[in-house]
């Protein structure tokens, strides 16, 4: 089995459980597998088959941008880390305006 680290804003679609475990021979399938087993969780994760530019996956803490993509191979032990980026920078009045009128647009993490 592959054990799969679930981020806390992801959490809500895995009834509270941080990690899960799962098979599948790529990131590609495991995503697929993941959405089966969890409703909703491929939307979050991926976009036309490819993962998300904002969502980080790590097997076994690689990359998977340098590896092969979604194409990267899985096997049994393999330690998988889903990690949403995080952005940062200054907060103003026009921030939190934003924010306010627009923070429903951003809740599909």
């Amino acid at each position: 089995m592959i054990k799969v680290r679930i981020p806390t804003p992801l959490q809500k679609l895995t009834n509270g459980k941080a990690e899960v475990e799962c098979s599948a021979k790529t990131v590609a399938e495991l995503v697929d597998v993941l959405d089966k087993d969890y409703p909703g969780m491929k939307d979050r994760l991926s976009e036309g088959g490819k993962i998300r530019r904002f969502i980080n996956i790590y097997v076994n803490e690689e990359d998977i941008r340098f590896v092969n993509k979604e194409e990267t191979s899985l096997k049994d032990g393999d330690a998988i880390s889903i990690v949403p980026a995080i952005a940062g920078g200054s907060w103003n009045s026009t921030s939190s305006q934003l924010a306010a009128s627009s923070a429903s647009e951003y809740d599909y993490i």
